[in-house]
């Protein structure tokens, strides 16, 4: 009898306090794990944004290069026009050249609350020199916005 008693103590599983000692462990982890991952993939969201602006800072060089400055360039004169497309970028619903070569990025679908979106401005000392880009942010949250953004961001009114 002595060796069944034994035997049966060493098939004992793990005690109910065990296991809701790991299920509240698993609960923190995913606490703290699902924010971070939704942020992610809001930015990798963004980040797609950046690279749709990509032609529209083309047009800007292209065309203060052609007309002798930044200061020549408009929305008009490069020659660029963004076509919102749900198949090509599910995740940009405008980008605008303005007055001076300042883009605006205006992002859409990404799961923030508010819609992210940056605008990129570039300086070129003279005519010969060369273009520099700066973005900043102009809705949404900084956290959003990809690395290269995000050291410039200016902080958001009201978020």
């Amino acid at each position: 009898m002595n060796v069944r008693k034994i035997a049966r103590r060493a098939q004992a599983g793990f005690t109910l306090i065990e296991l809701m000692i790991v299920v509240a462990i698993i609960g923190i982890l995913a606490a703290v794990a699902l924010p971070a991952y939704q942020d992610y993939t809001i930015r990798a969201k963004v980040t797609e944004a950046l690279t749709q602006a990509s032609a529209a800072k083309l047009a800007v060089a292209e065309t203060a290069q052609a007309l002798g400055g930044l200061a020549q360039v408009t929305a008009t004169n490069s020659g660029y026009s963004f076509t919102a497309s749900n198949a090509s970028n599910a995740y940009v619903a405008s980008v605008a050249i303005a007055a001076g070569g300042e883009i605006t990025v205006v992002t859409k679908n990404t799961g923030a609350t508010t819609q992210p979106s940056f605008k990129m401005t570039p300086t070129q000392p003279t005519a010969n020199d060369q273009i520099t880009w700066a973005c900043t942010l102009a809705a949404g949250e900084a956290k959003h916005l990809p690395a290269s953004c995000r050291g410039a961001a200016a902080p958001a009114a009201g978020g």
